[in-house]
């Protein structure tokens, strides 16, 4: 016996059951979506250290990028300067080579999580982020926003995502940390600030 009156009446009795309740212990000034901070880029740098990723916040990302002292493929639309070698690797030349440079399409501050589109030529194959053992990634400071729901909106319209949080881990049933498993074992990430 479901009727509009029926759940009408349920929840009314409901609601006069919990009014001596004290209110929700649930602070309700969370930011909303839209409200970028100037704290962002240092929540996201922290946050990433937390995930243990290698973070360089930088003017100079090439500079950066040559620290590193890998043999690193590009994604075919990274900028010339960023170094690294050109062309459509197979998967095993991923397997083996040193490690891969991309940019990326939205970071995110209260989660330290990168968001890759596919489609975007700086950013690389799906295999750019699965395959190899080192991934470096390049983040313009205007590419971070605040939370979920800001990158959810920038993304509209991506169909290929990759969302990344870290170094690929996960850990076993004894709560051992395992790194590398189905993805890069070492992220870098260089964020360029100027």
């Amino acid at each position: 016996m479901s009727t509009p009156e029926a759940r009408s009446a349920v929840l009314a009795r409901i609601r006069a059951a919990l009014t001596d309740r004290p209110t929700s212990p649930i602070p309700r000034d969370y930011r909303r979506p839209g409200t970028r901070g100037p704290g962002d880029l240092t929540r996201f740098a922290e946050v990433l250290r937390d995930y243990r990723a290698q973070v360089h916040l930088t003017d100079n990302v090439p500079a950066a990028i040559a620290a590193t002292g890998r043999d690193l493929r590009a994604a075919p639309g990274c900028p010339p300067e960023w170094g690294g070698r050109r062309g459509t690797p197979s998967i095993e030349d991923l397997d083996r080579c040193d490690g891969v440079i991309t940019a990326c399409h939205t970071a995110i501050a209260d989660t330290g999580t990168i968001v890759l589109d596919h489609a975007a030529p700086d950013q690389g194959p799906r295999a750019f982020t699965l395959v190899p053992d080192y991934h470096l990634v390049v983040v313009r400071a205007d590419q971070i926003v605040a939370g979920v729901p800001d990158a959810v909106a920038a993304l509209a319209g991506v169909a290929t995502q990759t969302w990344i949080s870290g170094p690929s881990a996960t850990s076993d049933i004894e709560l051992e940390r395992v790194e590398g498993v189905h993805g890069p074992r070492t992220l870098e990430v260089v964020i360029e600030t100027g």
